[in-house]
């Protein structure tokens, strides 16, 4: 079975600089929504388990794909009678649930297009700030969550605004699932087109308000279309998934639950997080269902990790039908990267391909994907079919920007913010940089070089790129540093932020709290160590790290400093923590501070 499809970069280098790189493969012809597929595997295979969740037994609760339609169908008949329309759309505040995935279908099928939220904004955020700035922005007329009791606060702040609630688990909603299908949705379905919105998904960005994206049918289409041409092993085979990532993220939302639904699959929902106390659901989850593509961020790669070399039984299931390893959202990790190579290639003989994607919810998500199968971890790899890279040279880098039916139209209600978005060529303004994986030679793929925004000048005038001197920190500093920000700017050198991996201090530390942990002699010493050796493999000064503070506590969802997926916000992480900054730039080192 092939495993990677054919793409051949074509360039196009113009005299002023910027270069055009697109594929010579073109893109198929593909559905016009997502509810062509679902339509056609509930013909083709009604019977087929489309999702499958834990019930209260701990048994396998299945969807099938002719149940699917049916209940998608009742439940947009509903939502027209409610009046539902993409100007008052249905927020969904609870995580991944087949109640969830049929309300999100249902409102596609009708044009009806719902908005799935992060849940960290109900329960992990102590003020709601975030909800009530997507409440405001979205205006909803419904609110749904799976259940009532552990969203109290957040159908508590629906209720005061005049929005109406639905509760999975109350006997109302079974209610909405027995509607009769109505003329109304019959002709809602038929008027769909590929412009039409499939839903809205948030993004918070570098201002962390949140700013919903526009999903067009089109986009949903190609970017599947899209991926089945990169690995054409999908259309050989149903894929099968057993999955954490949010269905609030494009991630999860779009690439994953569209992967399964476009290719007829079966979606295992697993309810467990890549957190020491959340991964012993997903565990027992793998050890009953073997994936066949195991999709997943960074951090949940390196939790799932230590249980596979030590657990014969969740080994076994787990390598028993897995294709290939594909990670996103953040840089992996060298020694993680190498960790599943080597298990892998000692339980199967042959160690297991990886790949990986460039993109953003604003891109469907993936605009770029490697189809030559990972030997190191930065090579995102070269553009999808269909898909214009434009490379402008910005600050010493090749600044990216993308067209394609994968990109979105806009913005929900933010033309302010849509005529930034987009260049006098029509081409989204991504923020990422890229630069050639192999010198010289364009048929080897791109490595991520940083957002452009983020990087910054020494006071010598020299650029510090961060993206990769970030992924070049947390490699070496592996397993001390669970994340770190990098600050520097307009100073004399580099300094870091950093997030300690307090399990890992406590074997250097044992016994002390986090605040009594950062400032041990024991852990400085071996945070000392590491520096002065990444010093040494420095090639010059935008690549040295002189300092580093250690931090007590986590970065803070309220003030939009990370997401739930784990991803920083390192321009409000700089601006939330100037004092510390301040500080490790002083002339006499702090209580946390290490330096050369």
């Amino acid at each position: 079975m092939t495993l990677f499809g054919p793409l051949t970069p074509v360039v196009d280098a113009r005299p002023d600089g910027v270069t055009y790189v697109r594929t010579a493969e073109p893109l198929p012809p593909h559905p016009d929504t997502w509810i062509d597929r679902l339509e056609y595997w509930a013909r083709e295979t009604p019977d087929r388990a489309f999702l499958a969740e834990r019930d209260e037994s701990g048994g396998w609760r299945t969807l099938t794909y002719k149940d699917a339609l049916d209940k998608a169908m009742r439940i947009g008949s509903w939502l027209l009678a409610q009046g539902a329309s993409a100007e008052t759309p249905l927020l969904i505040l609870s995580g991944n649930s087949i109640e969830h995935g049929l309300l999100s279908l249902a409102g596609m099928a009708v044009g009806a297009p719902t908005c799935p939220v992060s849940t960290a904004y109900s329960l992990v955020s102590q003020d709601l700030g975030k909800l009530k700035s997507v409440m405001d922005l979205m205006t909803p007329s419904f609110v749904f969550v799976q259940n009532g009791v552990a969203y109290a606060r957040a159908l508590a702040l629906a209720r005061s605004r005049g929005i109406g609630v639905i509760v999975g688990n109350a006997p109302a909603f079974a209610e909405i699932l027995a509607t009769p299908i109505s003329q109304a949705a019959h002709a809602a379905r038929t008027a769909l087109t590929p412009d039409s919105i499939g839903k809205f998904l948030l993004t918070s960005g570098s201002t962390g308000h949140p700013k919903a994206v526009v999903n067009t049918q089109r986009m949903l289409c190609s970017t599947h279309e899209m991926l089945r041409e990169a690995l054409p092993f999908f259309k050989h085979e149903p894929p099968v998934l057993v999955e954490w990532l949010p269905w609030a993220h494009t991630f999860g939302s779009n690439s994953s639950f569209g992967l399964i639904l476009y290719n007829g699959g079966t979606f295992y929902l697993d309810e467990g997080r890549p957190t020491p106390a959340g991964v012993a659901t997903t565990l027992k989850n793998l050890r009953e269902v073997a994936p066949t593509i195991f999709f997943n961020v960074p951090k949940g790669f390196e939790a799932l990790l230590p249980h596979l070399v030590t657990d014969e039984t969740l080994r076994g299931t787990f390598f028993s039908r897995v294709k290939m390893f594909f990670y996103a959202g953040a840089g992996l990790s060298q020694p993680v990267f190498e960790g599943y190579r080597d298990l892998s290639a000692k339980v199967l003989g042959a160690p297991l391909p990886w790949t990986t994607s460039l993109g953003s919810t604003e891109t469907g998500p993936g605009a770029i994907i490697n189809v030559r199968g990972l030997t190191r971890t930065q090579n995102v790899g070269v553009p999808h079919r269909g898909v214009t890279l434009k490379l402008v040279p910005n600050a010493g880098k090749l600044e990216l920007r993308l067209k394609g039916p994968n990109i979105m139209p806009g913005y929900w209600r933010r033309p302010d913010l849509n005529e930034a978005a987009f260049d006098e060529e029509g081409f989204y303004m991504i923020g990422d940089a890229l630069k050639l994986a192999e010198p010289g030679n364009w048929q080897g793929g791109f490595e991520f070089d940083g957002r452009v925004s983020e990087d910054f000048k020494l006071a010598t005038g020299t650029w510090v790129s961060l993206g990769p001197l970030r992924l070049a920190f947390l490699n070496h500093f592996e397993p001390l540093a669970q994340d770190v920000v990098i600050a520097g700017h307009d100073r004399d050198d580099v300094g870091a932020l950093v997030f300690p991996h307090f399990a890992a201090l406590a074997e250097i530390a044992p016994g002390l709290m986090p605040a009594e942990a950062v400032r041990d002699a024991r852990v400085h010493a071996a945070f000392a160590c590491k520096l002065a050796a990444l010093a040494k493999s420095s090639t010059g000064s935008s690549t040295r790290i002189a300092r580093l503070t250690l931090l007590v506590d986590p970065p803070s969802i309220d003030r939009g400093e990370v997401t739930d997926k784990g991803s920083l916000n390192q321009r409000l992480l700089i601006a939330n923590h100037a004092a510390a900054i301040t500080g490790l730039y002083a002339d006499t080192p702090g209580p946390c501070e290490v330096r050369l």
